[in-house]
């Protein structure tokens, strides 16, 4: 595994960069939860994650802009690989979990909800080429497995107005 590091910094330069969005008029910002931050340790929340994107987004309502947030992006918490990840059978209810926590305690500052980002990349990527965690390439009948369990964890999110982007 790797660790991305600061980057661009933008987890505590959020502020500025949606000044920089404002003044090329942008109306809508999209952006992605990152499960690992919520939920560090199985079944246990951490309200300072969620008291960060409460500001980012209510940043992001400051400046005029509409939010989309998309709730699963290609990573996982540690805790939940271990334990199989999207190719355990009840993996849905791990993440209907994490999304029914997360929708009660930002859900009036998101206006549009993705559940899952782009699955099926996801799924090529990580089970059929290799290439992404979990790297466990040409297993097609795994990878139709989790196919199945992204789509089930889609449906059990229980959101009332979601997008899944494929």
């Amino acid at each position: 595994f790797h660790v991305s590091g600061p980057g661009v910094d933008h987890l505590q330069r959020f502020r500025e960069d949606f000044d920089l969005a404002a003044r090329m008029n942008h109306n809508a910002h999209r952006l992605s939860i990152e499960w690992a931050r919520i939920e560090p340790i199985s079944g246990q929340f951490d309200p300072s994650a969620i008291a960060h994107y409460r500001e980012v987004l209510a940043a992001l309502h400051e400046r005029g802009m509409r939010v989309m947030v998309t709730l699963h992006h290609f990573t996982n918490p540690q805790w939940f690989v271990v334990g199989g990840g999207w190719e355990r059978s009840d993996a849905h209810k791990y993440f209907a979990r994490y999304v029914e926590y997360v929708a009660r305690e930002l859900g009036d500052l998101v206006d549009w909800w993705v559940t899952i980002n782009e699955p099926l990349v996801y799924v090529t990527e990580g089970w059929l080429a290799g290439v992404w965690p979990p790297a466990k390439k040409d297993k097609f009948i795994t990878a139709i497995r989790v196919t199945w369990h992204l789509a089930r964890a889609h449906r059990h999110s229980r959101l009332s107005l979601v997008v899944l982007i494929a």
